[in-house]
């Protein structure tokens, strides 16, 4: 008899653990749940039916566990955040972003400008700070990151040149640089971008040709309505962060990254120090650097 009591006290206690992990899970499920609708709710998602919700829901709790598991690694200097990407997975992201063409570093040889420049460079650069750089630009989801790229270096030479910061138009790129590897939202190369500025003698302002962050046929009226030039374009020389650094101390920089990790999706703040590969997928623009309070050289 006693032997059963004890079976049957053991089986109480394990129903009752049970119940409170089903309980305590559903709590947390309930919690995430709320969260999750005050997250569309700010970003204004709206899914086509109850299966795309939970589905996205299942994404948005596997993402938010991923970033808490992150920023509590008191080791990383920089941070993540929930932002409107949280309901994506990595690969969906990638795919309608990052949308850079070349995949690995350009080894051909060019001539390069600031080759002999003797003069040592500045222990820190921000051309945000020097009027070259236009407020931040949203992409959206078109996949056209080459464009904005190109476009930001353009404008940060021709504030450089005239004085003037003109915001320039990535739309025009977007519907009219479509002859060759460049094609709009399926992705493209700053290189190309620049080719077309030169042989179209420059860009339209975005005011005049805005943006709407989908494919579209080329305005040839807005288009020809010039508002800045360039006279020509060069690669910075491969595998030299040198030579990069003497380039961003003299002007904004097209670049390219592999932005293809979830740290990147969900970057908020901070240095960062995660994974940095080369299979390179993403069009940005480096507009200066510098040295964090710790040491750390950035970008």
């Amino acid at each position: 008899m006693e032997l059963w009591k004890c079976i049957g006290f053991g089986l109480i206690l394990m129903f009752g653990a049970w119940s409170c992990e089903a309980t305590s899970r559903s709590l947390q499920d309930a919690s995430m749940y709320g969260r999750y609708e005050q997250w569309m709710t700010r970003y204004g998602r709206v899914y086509n039916d109850v299966n795309e919700k939970e589905n996205r829901f299942k994404i948005f709790k596997e993402n938010v566990a991923f970033i808490e598991s992150s920023n509590n690694d008191v080791n990383k200097p920089y941070k993540l955040g929930v932002n409107q990407f949280a309901d994506l997975t990595n690969e969906e992201f990638k795919a309608s972003r990052n949308g850079f063409k070349g995949h690995e570093c350009s080894t051909k040889t060019t001539s390069f400008k600031y080759e002999n420049v003797k003069a040592p460079v500045p222990a820190a650069m921000d051309w945000r700070k020097k009027g070259a750089v236009t407020p931040i630009k949203d992409q959206g989801q078109c996949g056209c990151c080459w464009a904005f790229s190109a476009v930001a270096a353009t404008e940060g030479i021709t504030q450089l040149t005239t004085g003037k910061l003109i915001s320039l138009s990535e739309q025009e790129l977007v519907d009219c640089d479509t002859s060759g590897v460049d094609q709009g939202c399926e992705g493209g190369l700053m290189d190309d971008a620049f080719q077309f500025i030169q042989q179209n003698h420059g860009l339209s302002t975005e005011a005049n040709y805005p943006y709407n962050g989908v494919d579209g046929s080329c305005n040839t009226k807005k288009a020809a309505s010039i508002a800045a030039k360039i006279t020509g374009y060069e690669d910075v020389p491969a595998n030299s962060e040198k030579a990069l650094l003497t380039a961003v101390a003299h002007q904004p920089v097209s670049v390219a990254i592999d932005a293809g990790g979830s740290d990147f999706q969900f970057y908020s703040s901070g240095v960062f120090t995660g994974s940095c590969g080369t299979s390179l997928d993403h069009g940005v623009t480096a507009v200066g650097y510098g040295v964090s309070d710790d040491g750390t050289k950035y970008w």
